[in-house]
């Protein structure tokens, strides 16, 4: 980002709103989600890179927020989005209340490789999923990296007979995913790649090694939703977009992201707000009849006000703020 496009760093410090948003279930290992919020000339936008990032991977989410609170994006191409339900790692008894609060959803991505779980844990979890979709939904698995490639290979043998719609980031790195997605050639279950598209430094590899069949894309970690079409255009593979348990001003970027795209044929990752216990908006983006309308949405004052992070955490956010505009003003 050019650093005569940067909003000077003391308005957005004094315009900044830093919430703290308890969850229904404990996912990705927190209780609370954190995320600073600002108001630009195109309207509420958010800054909400997880707690452990750095510096220099928390001002692409930066650049992204800036990007869509003071810029016109791009047009929309389509005023709702079909979104997927998100099952975390819980247990097989508690998959049913957690797909209840994804109203009217046809797909569900299934969290498993989750640390600390066993493959038996995954087989349970997603064995509730497919019943509870029944024979015509369909199920998608996200195991964040957490396998090797042998032990992919015998978690796709174990779960196969769910009728998988396609496995996103079984292993870390593109190579393991190009080794598996050799050996599982026959067994005609996609792999998606998301880590290694918003986590790399080079998005593109994964398309030009022939390390995945669709890219998983998120408007915040890849710079915002021009960025994020720029690279899903040049991937010329089939897209996804998906959310980082964002609010559901960051969901609405995400949308913005979804309904700007060509071609939509897969579910979207966007359905996240069902997470949330609480959220910033009178009307949070939650699923209805399975999709969810595309626009900008505007923060409740009294939510703000009620769910806004105490003084500590507050500071902690407005110093990486600081912190990542120096980075974005460097070039």
């Amino acid at each position: 980002m050019d650093a005569v496009d940067l909003p000077d760093l003391a308005d957005l410090r004094a315009a900044a709103r830093v919430v703290s948003l308890p969850l229904v279930t404990r996912f990705r290992g927190v209780n609370h989600r954190e995320a600073l919020l600002l108001r630009g000339p195109e309207g509420w936008t958010e800054f909400s890179p997880f707690l452990e990032y750095g510096d220099d991977e928390a001002s692409v989410w930066l650049a992204a927020a800036i990007d869509f609170g003071w810029r016109t994006q791009p047009a929309a191409l389509r005023d709702r989005v079909p979104v997927n339900a998100t099952v975390p790692a819980v247990t097989a008894a508690e998959v049913s209340a957690v797909l209840a609060r994804f109203d009217g959803c046809r797909t569900a991505k299934v969290k498993v490789a989750e640390r600390g779980q066993t493959l038996a844990d995954d087989v349970a979890r997603v064995r509730a999923v497919r019943a509870a979709m029944g024979s015509e939904g369909r199920v998608r698995l996200d195991a964040n990296g957490g396998w090797n490639v042998d032990e992919a290979e015998r978690a796709v043998h174990a779960l196969a007979e769910f009728d998988l719609e396609y496995l996103e980031q079984p292993c870390a790195e593109v190579d393991e995913l190009v080794e598996l997605r050799e050996r599982l050639a026959d067994w005609g279950i996609p792999i998606a790649a998301d880590e290694s598209v918003r986590k790399a430094s080079d998005p593109l590899a994964v398309a030009r090694v022939g390390a995945a069949d669709l890219v998983v894309v998120k408007a915040q970690p890849l710079g915002g939703v021009t960025r994020a079409l720029e690279i899903v255009g040049a991937a010329g593979l089939p897209a996804v977009v998906s959310s980082a348990l964002d609010t559901s001003i960051g969901l609405s970027m995400g949308l913005a992201l979804a309904a700007a795209l060509p071609d939509l044929p897969y579910d979207c990752g966007l359905g996240t707000a069902s997470l949330l216990a609480a959220d910033v908006v009178a009307a949070p983006l939650q699923p209805a009849g399975g999709s969810l309308p595309v626009g900008r949405v505007e923060a409740d004052a009294g939510l703000l006000a009620q769910h806004a992070a105490s003084a500590e955490r507050r500071d902690w956010w407005l110093d990486r703020l600081e912190r990542c505009h120096a980075i974005l003003a460097a070039g």
